[in-house]
């Protein structure tokens, strides 16, 4: 860059100095010939201008800028400090060379130390007056998924804050953040993220590159971009896609829309270079805001499960199952024990609604469930044979369990799973074995000592048990209870006292 601005001041010199001497002398003899340089300026009506200037976003941006902050990160990382005489006699060892006598015998190293060193940048969005900041959860990760050990945050005014990590969620790459601020801080106007269109002007405002935070233009791209792999297995995608400049850097910052509001947090790009090529991916804010909230009250986000697996309406299929549309999700297996069985949802229905949202695709469904509490009562209204069906369900959690008005599960510190079709083969459990999946049990648990992660609860007191709330329904907190058990391979009775 530097050359090229050089070049241009060396090219244009000489030639506004011929241009200046012509204004002065008038007509000038070039050889035989007399040229006149005619010099006109343009003249802009102001009347034509609104408020004397053009058309501009300026303020638009000086509204929604004040909001967006750098992230700065930082971890430990070990250090000696007693090197080597300027590194030399290392040097040689590296190189399996002998350390010559004029730098005589290696010292010895000290004990190794940590220190805190620089990891990485990024960007975050202001959304409370208290503090509250948004990002993404791999700005405030290193890359094996662990958290930095420190987080600063420097607002557009310079002023600069050590943040706390409130809470984060790999699954949605969402991060919130919380400053104790001392003075006005700027949150952010939110818009519905539901009602933009394609071809919307857009700007994304970040740190990118650490500049500075900066501001780019362009437009809403596509919208409801899933299946894309960006955050991963079992991650829940949504992206907005806009042209708009994102660099790294710019992840955690904002994306707005023409009044200045935010409607998406930048997370991604695809490009092969590093830079921006025109494809970059944000979060939509409504489902940011979902998981900020369930972040701030209970501290992970609880999402709930259905119990299928679906796959998308083609053409094809919509003829051959009589529908009218390729919206919905075609129900290709029930989960045994899931609340959809027990709900009676079997395979071959065609999910067309829950509640008051209507279902698109597999991946829409699989997004709004997650978005819904464990534990709540849903409608779920599908096609069986071409009739539509209204069928009540309560939703299980991802995580194995039903909420249970915030109750411990009844066996302290067990974690009870449905067991799915996914951890059977992974467990290489026999079809005709059923129950519930005690997935974890934590050391400090009074039944760690009895039972073992990996165990299949089929049997509690006699009766049969097929989700996690029926253990809760057997148990005896009296007396000694037994449970029928399957573990690695074998069946046996099992007894544990409440």
């Amino acid at each position: 860059m530097n050359l090229l601005i050089r070049f241009l001041f060396v090219s244009l010199a000489p030639l506004g100095l011929y241009f200046s001497a012509c204004a002065e002398g008038g007509d000038k003899t070039i050889g035989n010939t007399i040229e006149k340089v005619m010099i006109k300026e343009s003249v802009v009506d102001q009347a034509d201008l609104k408020d004397g200037t053009t058309f501009s976003y300026a303020d638009v941006l000086e509204k929604a800028t004040p909001s967006v902050v750098s992230v700065y990160t930082a971890k430990y990382q070990s250090v000696y400090s007693n090197r080597m005489p300027n590194g030399i006699p290392e040097l040689f060892r590296q190189f399996g060379f002998p350390v010559p006598e004029m730098y005589g015998e290696p010292e010895a190293r000290e004990e190794e130390t940590e220190q805190l060193k620089p990891y990485g940048a990024g960007s975050g969005v202001i959304m409370t007056e208290d503090g509250y900041i948004m990002t993404n959860h791999h700005v405030v990760h290193d890359q094996r998924g662990e958290p930095v050990d420190e987080i600063k945050i420097r607002l557009d005014d310079k002023r600069e804050y050590v943040a706390e990590l409130i809470g984060s969620d790999k699954k949605t790459d969402i991060a919130v953040l919380k400053i104790e601020v001392t003075s006005a801080i700027s949150p952010i106007t939110v818009a519905n993220s539901d009602q933009i269109r394609v071809g919307d002007v857009v700007f994304a405002i970040g740190n990118p590159l650490e500049v500075g935070i900066t501001a780019t233009q362009g437009i809403v791209s596509a919208t409801g971009r899933h299946s894309l792999g960006i955050l991963g297995q079992d991650a829940y995608e949504n992206f907005i896609q806009t042209d708009a400049s994102i660099n790294l850097g710019n992840s955690g910052g904002a994306l707005i829309d023409a009044y200045g509001r935010l409607i998406g947090i930048n997370t991604a790009i695809f490009s092969r270079s590093g830079g921006s090529i025109g494809i970059g991916f944000a979060i939509p804010i409504n489902m940011a805001l979902d998981v900020m909230k369930k972040l701030v009250e209970v501290g992970e986000v609880p999402r709930g499960l259905l119990g299928i697996y679906s796959q998308n309406v083609t053409i094809d299929i919509a003829e051959a199952f009589g529908l009218d549309s390729t919206e919905g999700a075609l129900v290709d297996q029930v989960q045994a024990g899931s609340p959809a069985e027990i709900a009676g949802i079997t395979h071959g229905d065609v999910i067309v609604k829950i509640n008051d949202q209507n279902i698109k695709s597999s991946q829409d469904l699989r997004l709004k469930v997650s978005q819904m509490n464990p534990g709540s009562e849903v409608t779920v209204y599908l096609f069986r044979e071409g009739e539509l069906l209204e069928i009540p369900v309560i939703l299980g959690d991802v995580e194995g369990n039903y909420a249970d008005n915030g109750k411990e599960t009844i066996l302290e510190g067990v974690t009870l799973k449905f067991l799915d079709e996914e951890m059977r083969s992974k467990l290489s459990v026999p079809e005709k074995i059923s129950g519930v999946l005690v997935a974890d049990i934590s050391a400090k648990s009074p039944y760690a000592q009895v039972m073992r992660p990996n165990t299949i609860i089929m049997e509690v007191n006699g009766q049969s048990v097929k989700e996690p709330k029926d253990i809760a329904k057997y148990i005896d907190e009296e007396k000694a209870n037994r449970l029928y058990i399957w573990y690695n391979g074998r069946v046996r009775y099992l007894v544990i006292r409440f």
